[in-house]
């Protein structure tokens, strides 16, 4: 009688019985939305064009000015009852990832953007487990351009600017500064070409 009641109690959610059979949600089904909340949908604009999915040319460069050039996928969604866009960034591409490939220049992490209504800005907080990076910055709007401004853990300045936004394809570029602003030096660039559903490419 005891185990019985434990299980009861186990499936109970929001107050009522919900047996195994029906608990179809996954955790993409938890963290997905449509869309932002209706009392707020004019002011959560800003990422709209980039949702979706994407292919990316990505190049890295070195400070010697060499240059490495990668292919990646990246994936943008609204989360959280649609109180946030969250990302996901894989560079190399699934498809094309090797084992000699150096941490420096991979990435399979993801972004998480938060609307701040009061200071109409967005907080981002990338996170890269394959390198360790975790950066946190502010996104607003400049022109037609994204401009997201933050800080490396050795207190460099970084901005990585969305440019060039069309209804398929981005610029994006990464510049960092070491002088308080006064200069700054590409670190990567990325040029994004929306995926073509599998269905359309024949």
């Amino acid at each position: 009688m005891w185990i019985t009641g434990i299980l009861s109690f186990l499936l109970w959610v929001g107050g009522a019985p919900v047996s195994q059979s029906t608990r179809t949600a996954t955790f993409v089904d938890a963290l997905r939305s449509e869309g932002p909340p209706q009392n707020h949908k004019e002011k959560m604009t800003l990422y709209n064009p980039l949702l979706g999915d994407w292919d990316v040319d990505v190049f890295d460069y070195a400070p010697d000015g060499t240059r490495e050039r990668s292919k990646g996928e990246w994936y943008f969604s609204w989360v959280l009852e649609g109180r946030a866009i969250q990302d996901v960034f894989i560079v190399p591409s699934r498809a094309n990832q090797h084992a000699a490939q150096p941490a420096k220049t991979t990435r399979y992490g993801t972004s998480l953007r938060i609307y701040d209504l009061a200071a109409d800005v967005w907080h981002i907080t990338w996170i890269n487990p394959v390198s360790g990076a975790h950066n946190m910055l502010i996104g607003r709007k400049r022109g037609n351009e994204i401009y997201q401004e933050g800080k490396n853990p050795d207190g460099s300045l970084i901005r990585w600017i969305f440019s060039e936004i069309t209804q398929n394809s981005f610029h994006w570029r990464g510049e960092v500064s070491t002088d308080e602003g006064k200069t700054w030096n590409l670190a990567a660039e990325f040029y994004g070409h929306r995926m073509v559903a599998a269905s359309t490419r024949n």
